[in-house]
């Protein structure tokens, strides 16, 4: 019986032991956590050499030797979308997309699937509001094969006209659960608020206007605005560049120039329209709040996004801080800078509870009249170009990002300086440069206000505000 007792007794005292060095090694860990080292600076993006090759019919070979891993994504990019779209055909590029998927004159969608699978991918079609673009990331060897089926695609879609109906319910249905959500809600009426009569202003179709396209409305538009000179191939990862070349030209020399690329210039409003849609008995309001700002051309635009980035723009921000972490107002809000041809928004966008409604808009715009009034600290602002930069330099270390960086240079008429020199144009920018943009574009008392929410419990707190927005510019104490 003593011996149990002794062997019980030894036994406690291990296990209280185990546990205080094991408490302590916490300790010691948990310490250790709170002090991590402070995080170096991010590397210059250095663009990787690119060789550009030029058909006679206008269509480009943009190609790129990039990584390690034995694999290229292959984006066949021609430069129309939405922004084509009249004001009753909204939607109808992403059905002509939708049906491109389906197949080509010579092999039918099934067909094409499986083929891209064999070679390790998927064949992709999206259109965005200036581009629609027909893609795959496939394994080495099969590179130069896989080029040739998303050009056979892109240039000899068949368009089955029994496919049609499907795809357009499909649409709809989608129409209907984006419309069934506040944010999409207040992002139609902000953009058609400050972009009407153009298609940056136009998001969503009504069902009818879906049920009213025809085969040949799809067989049209292609026609209208698909072509050489309008199509980039770009190719980007490891693959043997001369095959490649081969390849484009046998396959695409001899397709049609077709049209020049048309983008029409908007000339975004600065309006001080207040719009509130009715959400019967939502818990939150998603306010949107912007304005038209510099565009990507603009020698302010690194600047402008740092502002952003500090402003509203990243999970550190100020306006976050303020209605989320200290006031617990909403959950997610950001700010976004929202580019498009030749023209920019700048707004902030968030799901309030409905009774902060007039105080969420107030703290958000206080926040930027501080930023116009005083510059930030170059510790905050250092933080935050820091944050920039190695966003920047980490978009920009896939195949997928580095077209999707050259797309976007090729979209907004910009050289390969902007690539080069963007992590450079971060750390210059100043304190006092952030205020300057702030005060030279970001105006509260000019902002486009749409609100969508309970309009019983929320009209007179929109309306509150609106009268005393400018007010709100408060001495900095």
């Amino acid at each position: 019986m003593k011996k149990l007792e002794i062997k019980s007794f030894l036994a406690i005292c291990f296990v209280l032991l185990t546990i205080s060095v094991t408490v302590i090694a916490q300790d010691e860990v948990k310490e250790e956590k709170e002090t991590p080292p402070e995080g170096g600076t991010p590397k210059d993006f250095s663009l990787p050499e690119k060789k550009v090759v030029n058909l006679e019919n206008g269509l480009k070979l943009v190609m790129v030797q990039y990584g390690q891993i034995p694999k290229a994504t292959i984006s066949i990019v021609t430069k129309t979308g939405n922004i084509n779209e009249s004001a009753d055909q909204v939607w109808l590029s992403d059905i002509m997309a939708d049906l491109m998927k389906e197949g080509s004159q010579n092999m039918n969608g099934d067909q094409i699937a499986n083929k891209i699978a064999g070679m390790g991918g998927e064949l992709n079609i999206n259109v965005s509001m200036h581009t629609t673009t027909a893609g795959a990331s496939v394994l080495y060897e099969f590179v130069p094969e896989a080029v040739s089926i998303v050009a056979d695609v892109v240039m000899n879609p068949a368009f089955p006209e029994d496919e049609l109906g499907r795809l357009i319910n499909d649409r709809k249905r989608s129409l209907n659960v984006s419309l069934s959500r506040a944010q999409p809600q207040a992002r139609a009426a902000f953009m058609a608020a400050v972009y009407p009569d153009h298609p940056y202003g136009r998001v969503y179709p009504t069902e009818d206007m879906l049920s009213s396209y025809t085969i040949e409305d799809v067989k049209s538009f292609y026609e209208n605005n698909f072509g050489a000179k309008r199509t980039t191939v770009y190719v980007v990862g490891k693959f043997d560049e001369s095959k490649v070349e081969n390849v484009v030209k046998e396959s695409m020399s001899g397709w049609k120039s077709g049209p020049e690329t048309n983008y029409p210039v908007a000339e975004p409003q600065v309006t001080d329209i207040v719009s509130v849609t009715n959400r019967a008995d939502a818990p939150q309001s998603t306010i949107m709040f912007g304005i038209p700002v510099a565009n990507p051309s603009s020698e302010d635009w690194v600047a402008l996004n740092v502002t952003n980035s500090l402003l509203g723009g990243s999970f550190g921000s100020r306006i976050t801080r303020n209605i989320r972490e200290d006031k617990g107002y909403t959950y997610s809000p950001r700010s976004v800078v929202n580019s498009n041809y030749k023209s920019a928004i700048w707004y902030e966008i968030a799901d309030v509870t409905t009774d902060v409604t007039q105080p969420s808009l107030e703290e958000i715009t206080k926040e930027i009249y501080r930023l116009q009034d005083e510059a930030p600290s170059e510790e905050e602002l250092d933080g935050i170009k820091n944050y920039g930069a190695g966003i920047f330099v980490l978009q920009n270390s896939t195949p997928g990002g580095i077209i999707g960086q050259l797309v976007n240079m090729d979209v907004h008429d910009l050289d390969d300086s902007y690539l080069t020199n963007y992590v450079q144009n971060i750390y210059a920018v100043t304190p006092e440069k952030v205020k300057e943009i702030t005060q030279k574009y970001i105006k509260p008392e000019d902002m486009t206000l749409v609100v969508v929410g309970d309009k019983e419990k929320i009209e007179k707190q929109v309306e509150a505000f609106d009268k005393q927005r400018e007010s709100l510019r408060l001495p900095v104490k």
